[in-house]
């Protein structure tokens, strides 16, 4: 018997007992790769990887707990929830720091320069286990490709902090508290102080990034993301991205001052 999982906006998600089956694709070779990896350099914070079923479909390890959907849960938007996502983050990018990907190696997502680490290319509470209010893991390492840190930082903080002007069902916090959790966030991740002053813009090339790949999709023929546009994805994402540019330079200055500059490298 399996059962379906709640979220899963693009793919099917069942529950198969202790296993996870969901569509694999050219790039779960180097992700299943990457997992085993991760899990041999002793981060616990995402799934097994058990290969494939006789369907075809990627097996991983079921990892109990709870993901954030939106509206998210009260215990998602506390300050400790924050400030142990960013944490989960850095281990999980320091575990990739020795990862040499299979020779030939597919990605969801291209490359990015520099390739400091392995994104996860999706940093976002409906990514993230729960358990007992504290963050676990993370999973769903499809769009997992090289990259900069910087990459899933912005990610996490544009979901995180949130850095929004319109809200995804929930109540919108005043751009100082915006600032006020961006630099939770960073100083609980030890940002470098070259990357606090480029995270505002890099959030807003996450964003921009998003709407064009959503549309790219939608073109080609992909039904997930052509309901995303209809429901109006696109349009949260260019306000939100517009909201980072208005207030870039509060968001810098909270950043950067005073900050302890602790090198990622």
């Amino acid at each position: 018997m399996e059962e379906r999982l709640l979220g899963g906006g693009v793919n099917e998600v069942t529950r198969a007992g202790a296993t996870v089956r969901r569509p694999a694709g050219p790039w779960t070779p180097a992700v299943h790769a990457l997992l085993a990896h991760v899990a041999e350099a002793g981060f616990t914070g995402a799934p097994r990887a058990y290969g494939l079923d006789e369907r075809g479909r990627e097996v991983l390890g079921f990892i109990p707990g709870e993901v954030a959907h939106y509206p998210l849960p009260a215990h998602a938007w506390t300050d400790a929830a924050l400030t142990g996502v960013a944490r989960l983050l850095r281990a999980y990018h320091d575990a990739t720091l020795t990862f040499r990907p299979p020779e030939g190696a597919a990605w969801y997502f291209p490359p990015r320069e520099p390739a400091e680490v392995i994104c996860h290319g999706d940093i976002a509470p409906y990514n993230c286990v729960f358990r007992d209010g504290r963050p676990v893991a993370f999973i769903d390492f499809d769009t997992a490709h090289p990259g900069p840190r910087l990459r899933d930082v912005a990610a996490a903080a544009y979901r995180f902090a949130p850095l929004t002007a319109v809200g995804n069902g929930e109540p919108v916090r005043p751009v100082a508290e915006q600032a006020r959790r961006l630099r939770l966030l960073a100083d609980a991740y030890g940002l470098a102080e070259d990357d606090r002053a480029a995270l505002p813009g890099a959030v807003r090339e996450h964003l921009d990034g998003m709407v064009a790949f959503m549309h790219a999709r939608a073109e080609a023929g992909d039904a997930a993301f052509a309901r995303h546009i209809a429901e109006g994805h696109d349009r949260l994402y260019r306000t939100d991205s517009a909201h980072v540019a208005r207030h870039a330079a509060l968001l810098r200055d909270a950043l950067c001052a005073d900050s302890p500059g602790s090198g990622t490298r």
